[in-house]
């Protein structure tokens, strides 16, 4: 996929991610979600904060880790549509399909061409579209283009005993059909029960 197709892929993922967090509630915050260690309020925090580490990386910023620190906010949700608008023009930036992005979480090594890293955050906000609306109850079902687009990339996500460790971007694979070619494959692929409701806690972030 080249920049400027993950790149619009991208920002209808996050579109998405921005309706159902605009639906959150106070009360909301202390519900569990398919992250199984955060609470719906602690998945927002760590979801504002990739934005935010995102845009600084498009706009240049180094391996620094500082930019990927997430910060509680008072108002959880108008912080996240903020930092939703700030990746989604940082990406749009002329000249940006040609950097080199430094995402510390990842590597503080070597920086990742503009299309693995937009396609990094694309796979991100699929998901975690998902995992909020999941843990508001509501069912998120994406657009076959959108399911076609992020498969490829979910499938390339590496699996094994690096994602038992603590901090571990996704858990563990769960079994799937190696033809499968929907949705509910991602969410297998990453760790994620397709079945998932808040009345138990399966999978991590």
């Amino acid at each position: 996929m080249d920049v400027d197709e993950v790149r619009r892929w991208d920002i209808r993922a996050v579109q998405s991610s921005v309706e159902f967090v605009s639906q959150v509630t106070r009360d909301d915050l202390k519900r569990a979600t398919p992250c199984a260690q955060w609470t719906l309020g602690e998945l927002l925090d760590h979801m504002t904060v990739q934005h935010r580490g995102f845009a600084a990386a498009a706009a240049g910023g180094g391996p620094d880790p500082s930019n990927w620190r997430p910060h509680a906010s008072a108002d959880p949700v108008a912080a996240y549509r903020s930092a939703a608008d700030t990746v989604i023009e940082a990406f749009a930036r002329n000249g940006v399909g040609e950097r080199q992005f430094w995402l510390p979480e990842i590597s503080t090594e070597f920086p990742f061409p503009a299309a693995i890293a937009v396609g990094f955050h694309f796979l991100d906000y699929v998901v975690h579209s998902w995992d909020v609306a999941r843990s508001l109850g509501l069912d998120f079902a994406p657009e076959s283009g959108m399911v076609a687009a992020v498969l490829p990339i979910a499938r390339l996500v590496p699996d094994g005993a690096d994602r038992l460790r603590e901090g571990a971007a996704f858990a563990p694979g769960l079994p799937t059909d190696p033809d499968a070619a929907d949705f509910g494959a991602v969410l297998s692929l990453l760790g994620r029960s397709p079945h998932w409701h808040p009345e138990y806690e399966a999978g991590r972030v």
